[in-house]
């Protein structure tokens, strides 16, 4: 199995963590302390939600059983150009919590997830940052403790699914980078510039810190002494929207490059297979990616409203560094107005493929035969789900779901001696805008 170092978590740092986040409080009162309660309740925008994700595996996988997992949001942004003449300033926060169980961990058996909510346990700061924009709007900056993938490869799209093969970001980046993820927030950044209306450049740099994973890192320690690197990704694209586009669109190309330390999939430091000669496996330096990746709306009944059907799709590839995946394929559609009476009603299906790299099947093979299995395990995994979001009301949406696992992965055990069987699972997301309810 593979064998990594143990993190210890130091007080010094959450200390250094906490003292900035007062200095930076204190700097906001400092700026606000003039400004009338009312100013204050004009300037912040309060924020609060609710998803809980429910998921049952009645066939195939390691064994029947169900899991929920949930994340509660609480956070807002605040207008310092309202509060304190700061033009086109804003700083944003939020705290999670999130808890529950990972169906796939313990009754699917494979390592990708089909409640996206799940992961980043316990509460957290993920997001504490200030925004703005210069040249006249076309160049946009924002930084300070966030998570890259709010910014990158994200889509509103997937407020209509439940499985993380697809979102809140294609888990390829994840499997083969430390590309940052919410709700675990390090230090980070990120710049777009509009080179015309609808054509942008965006680019970024966060920090890699593994060691903020642990269930133990609530968010405050900003400390950058377990720091291994950065993530640096980019991105070109064409991007319209419903008021200025009868057919929205988006079409973006980018990558991303990962300057940490890492673990090679099967060698060790001598070059041979680590599972076999009992050594650490090798540490390697740097990786990196490429993608492609559209949104295409191509029905639109009525130019008034959102109702009509949107294609998306994605593909994600490597470029450098011993990977786990050699790519990633991602296809689907979202129709939005199911019937004439359910204009908020959205039917949505999405289709996943995970390739898996030689080395990787290589190394699960030889596990697999170390503890009396023989064979090579399949080397894809296609992930597919069907849902239907019901909107109850302004404030809550209800969404069943269905999925299809073929070929569930073992990377969670890689060193499992027998394949196992495609597995169905059923799943019912909801959402509830608890800001709404309470103001």
């Amino acid at each position: 199995m593979m064998k990594t170092p143990t993190i210890t978590r130091r007080f010094s740092g959450c200390k250094t963590g906490l003292q900035t986040a007062l200095l930076a409080s204190t700097a906001i009162v400092a700026a606000t302390a003039s400004a009338s309660q009312s100013k204050f309740q004009d300037a912040f925008d309060f924020q609060a939600s609710y998803t809980g994700e429910s998921a049952t595996n009645i066939d195939g996988g390691e064994r029947r059983g169900s899991a929920y997992a949930g994340q509660l949001f609480v956070g807002g942004e605040l207008d310092l150009n309202t509060l304190a003449g700061w033009k086109d300033t804003k700083i944003h926060i939020a705290m999670t919590n999130r808890h529950g169980k990972n169906l796939a961990e313990h009754y699917i058996g494979n390592s990708t997830s089909v409640q996206e909510i799940f992961g980043g346990q316990n509460t957290r700061l993920a997001r504490f940052t200030i925004s703005s924009s210069f040249l006249d709007g076309d160049l946009e900056l924002e930084g300070g403790r966030t998570v890259a993938n709010i910014s990158f490869l994200g889509s509103e799209l997937c407020q209509y699914f439940q499985t993380n093969a697809a979102c809140g970001n294609p888990t390829f980046v994840f499997r083969t980078s430390n590309f940052t993820w919410w709700p675990v927030s390090s230090w980070g950044g990120h710049a777009k510039y509009w080179l015309s209306q609808k054509t942008y450049f965006h680019t970024g740099v966060y920090e890699d810190n593994t060691s903020h994973q642990d269930l133990g890192d609530h968010g405050f320690d900003w400390a950058t002494n377990e720091a291994t690197g950065v993530v640096v990704p980019f991105t070109l694209g064409y991007q319209t929207t419903w008021d200025n586009d009868e057919l929205p669109r988006r079409y973006e190309i980018g990558g991303w490059y990962d300057g940490a330390d890492y673990t090679d999939p099967v060698f060790d430091e001598e070059g041979n297979y680590a599972a076999q000669s009992g050594n650490d496996y090798a540490v390697r330096n740097g990786r990196s990616g490429i993608f492609a990746r559209f949104e295409q709306t191509v029905t639109r009944p009525n130019p008034l409203t959102k109702e009509g059907l949107t294609l998306f799709g994605a593909v994600l590839t490597g470029t450098s560094g011993e990977l786990i995946e050699d790519y990633y394929i991602k296809a689907g559609f979202v129709l939005r107005g199911t019937l004439a009476s359910r204009s908020d009603d959205t039917i949505g299906f999405v289709f996943t493929r995970q390739q898996y790299s030689d080395e990787a099947l290589e190394d699960q093979r030889i596990l697999r035969s170390i503890n009396g299995g023989v064979g090579t395990p399949a080397s894809s995994q296609t992930m597919l789900e069907l849902s239907y979001g019901y909107q109850l009301n302004d404030h809550v949406r209800i969404q069943p779901n269905v999925h299809y696992i073929i070929n569930p992965d073992q990377f969670a055990q890689r060193d499992r001696v027998m394949a196992l069987d495609d597995a169905i699972v059923l799943g019912l997301r909801f959402d509830v805008n608890l800001a709404a309810l309470i103001l």
